[in-house]
Formats: structure tokens, sequence, C-alpha cells
């Protein structure tokens, strides 16, 4: 088994753990994961990673509003998630943030005013950033060469050309269960070029579960299935590829041994 887990993206106030939420957190440092950090996707979600994260030592949180959850915001969202921000002391990124041009109807001029005050706002309590960015990388890039905040681009999607401005500007990259698919040419190309000290492990879960599991419910255990990939494109053992991805994130979050 191993350990040293950091588990930097993933949604455990999803519904998808509501039927065992509390027994599944409780097993996980049993299996490896020293580290988990959830991302948050509008203010009352925000506000629910940071009381989850309250009630557990190895959890860490970040509140802000995803692209996709701009539509019924309340009018003092901002202030909320700055106050999330300021008073809650496991909560260490703004996130997750971004560009998401994948369903019909967005309206791109309101993602990027959202996500343009998120980054003001991580710039004005000096925090990183995790960057959700689909299907917009252009528009998402033209606003990265500007505010060139600290983070991380979350299940990075782009090509691996694009993948070297990224870590050109100080970003982070990090990547899901997605490793082992089938179709994962590009997700591997990206990998091959990334420094492992700017390469992160997540699930993104429920989501993105890797195989055997594809389809299913995932959780941080089942990260091991794409550290035991990534190691292998990066020839290291896949111990040293998770500890390296551990340092990276509790540097990046500003977590303390």
């Amino acid at each position: 088994m191993y350990q040293n887990i950091f588990d930097t993206h993933a949604h455990y106030t999803d519904r998808a753990f509501d039927p065992d939420r509390e027994a599944l957190l409780k097993s996980l440092p049993e299996k490896g994961v020293r580290y988990v950090m959830l991302a948050g996707c509008e203010p009352e979600d925000s506000a629910a990673c940071a009381a989850l994260a309250d009630q557990y030592d190895y959890i860490y949180a970040a509140a802000g509003v995803h692209p996709e959850n701009i539509g019924e915001l309340p009018a003092d969202w901002l202030a909320r998630i700055r106050n999330i921000a300021v008073n809650e002391p496991k909560v260490r990124a703004i996130g997750e943030i971004g560009l998401d041009y994948h369903y019909d109807g967005y309206d791109a001029e309101k993602q990027k005013e959202i996500f343009i005050a998120q980054l003001e706002l991580a710039e004005e309590l000096e925090l990183p950033v995790i960057l959700h960015v689909r299907d917009a990388i252009g528009d998402a890039m033209e606003i990265l060469r500007k505010y060139r905040p600290r983070g991380v681009m979350h299940c990075y999607s782009g090509s691996a050309e694009t993948a070297k401005e990224v870590l050109s500007l100080g970003l982070h990259i990090s990547l899901t269960g997605v490793l082992t698919f089938k179709n994962a040419r590009k997700a591997l190309e990206v990998l091959e070029l990334v420094p492992l000290d700017r390469f992160m492990l997540e699930t993104d879960c429920p989501y993105m579960a890797p195989v055997p599991f594809r389809g299913k419910r995932c959780d941080s255990s089942l990260i091991a299935y794409t550290a035991e990939k990534a190691a292998e494109v990066k020839g290291v053992s896949t111990q040293a590829l998770i500890d390296a991805c551990c340092e990276t994130g509790r540097k990046l979050f500003g977590i303390q041994e």
C-alpha cells in the first residue's frame, strides 16, 4: 500500500457521498491518504467544504465559484467567498474558478467577469488558485497572462504546447484518472513534459475514476492507479512520484508538516 497520498482536488460535499461520507472519510488515512484538498463550487458549497475540513485533520478546502455555477449566484457572492477565505483557517486557496464553454448556452462575458473578480480576490489575500478550464483555453490564457496567479490548472485537458505556456506562467498542472483511459494520449504527452515539482495528483472525485473503476464513484484511495500510470511515464517508482506530488501540493497550499 502506498503512503503520503495528496488528493489535491476532491468534492466530498457532493451528494454521491451522502450514504457513507463519514465512514469513507474516516477510512482514507488508513489507505495511505495524507491530505485532501476540497474544491468549492459556489458560496454555500465552499462553506460546506470549510466545515468538512474542520472535522478532519487531513482535509483542507478552497472557496470559490465554478464557472458552471454562475447562474444563480446571490448578489453578495464575492463577499461571502472572501469571508470564508479570510475566516476559515483550513481554506488555503480560491477555487475552483475559471471558464467552461463546454455546454450550449454559456455566458462567456459573465464567466470572465466572475473569474477575474476571483483572481483579484486571490491576489488580495495572497492565496493560490485552483483553475477549471474546459473548452475555453484561449480566453483563459489571455486572462492568466494578465493576472499571473499562483496555482494549479486542475484536470488539465489542453495540448502539450499550451501546457508549456501554463508552466511558463508559473502554474502547476494536475491530472486525474484520465491518465489510465485508452484515449489518454494527449494527457500522457502533457505529463511527459511537466516537471515533478510542478505536477500534482488528483481524483476530482466522485468523478473521473481510473481504470479499472471507470464509470463508478471515485474516492481518494483510487488515486493509486493514476499514480502508477504517471510513475510509469516519468520513469520513477510510484511511491517516489506520490512523495514528490505530496510535497509539491503541500508547498503550493501552505500546509505545514
